[in-house]
């Protein structure tokens, strides 16, 4: 007999498979559980939209819509308040700030007012000088994306009703892959 699992099993038996290359805060927030009870910080509606825009440049709109359509920074937002503690919200945020006071420093204006870019030059001048909080966002940033409707139905090729598992299907030319 078939057993058929949920998205969100799926999810939770993959990252156990590739050795948690997700973490246990971010499988816990993919699975929509609470593990921080704890303060949290309260974040505004102008580090929501720095949020938005930054994600977009790590997964910008191309023939699919970017991260910025399918709303990953609600998921990010969501997950660092309810599953990483006080302290690891704050260096995050701290992040974010020095991101936005870099940009003003070498361009004369925050993050979210500059042009494409200027931000891809922002971007990659946080991958070399805070790599952690580049990390750390790149990795929420794509998993709400393709774990939102948007990056599960038109960034990856998605079937509603799976069959039978079948480990090994050639893909066509330019197919993509698989959703969860």
């Amino acid at each position: 007999m078939i057993e058929q699992m949920n998205r969100r099993e799926a999810v939770k038996r993959i990252t156990l498979l590739m050795g948690g290359v997700l973490s246990a805060e971010l499988t816990a927030g993919v699975m929509g559980q609470v593990t921080n009870t704890g303060p949290s910080v309260i974040v505004t509606a102008d580090q929501e939209t720095f949020l938005a825009e930054l994600a977009d440049v790590i997964i910008p709109t191309t023939d699919t819509p970017g991260a910025k359509a399918a709303g990953v920074e609600k998921f990010i937002v969501r997950v660092l308040r309810d599953c990483y503690g006080k302290e690891v919200q704050d260096k995050f945020y701290s992040g974010l700030a020095k991101l936005d006071a870099d940009s003003k420093t070498k361009f004369g204006k925050g993050f979210v007012d500059l042009e494409l870019s200027d931000k891809n030059e922002m971007v990659r001048l946080v991958m070399k000088t805070d790599k952690v909080f580049f990390l750390k966002m790149k990795q929420l940033t794509a998993t709400g994306y393709f774990n939102s409707e948007i990056g599960a139905t038109q960034a990856l090729e998605y079937l509603p009703i799976p069959g039978k598992f079948v480990g090994s299907v050639p893909l066509k030319p330019g197919q993509k892959a698989w959703a969860l």
